[in-house]
């Protein structure tokens, strides 16, 4: 019985590890490495104001403050890496949350936004 109960939360365990989406924060180095992959998708979240001010090649932007932002998350392909920034790190958290909630599994935040990358 011990050992049925034993298999049971080792296979419970397990597939809880294979949907728990993962988010990790890169410090501007890493991030460069990682958004130099094939396959990782790359989002701005600032605004169209911000974006003019300097913008990381290949991003595309999704402003955070639009109404319909989670729709356009959706949109994006959630079995492909996902790496995010913003202006300095707050918005890009809240987001990599979010894009957690909508079934991305693999999610990657730029530390310090673009002025951790424009320090660089």
């Amino acid at each position: 019985m011990k050992s049925c109960i034993f298999a049971f939360v080792c296979l419970l365990l397990s597939c809880v590890q294979e949907t728990t989406p993962k988010i990790t924060v890169l410090e501007q180095i890493a991030f460069e490495k990682k958004i130099s992959e094939e396959d990782v998708q790359l989002v701005d979240v600032r605004t169209p104001e911000e974006w003019r001010n300097g913008v990381i090649t290949n991003a595309a932007l999704i402003n955070y403050f639009d109404k319909d932002f989670k729709d356009q998350l959706s949109k994006l392909d959630k079995d492909k890496p996902i790496a995010v920034y913003c202006k300095s790190g707050g918005r890009s958290g809240k987001t990599a949350k979010i894009l957690s909630e909508l079934g991305f599994k693999e999610i990657y935040d730029l530390k310090g936004g673009y002025l951790n990358w424009n320090k660089h």
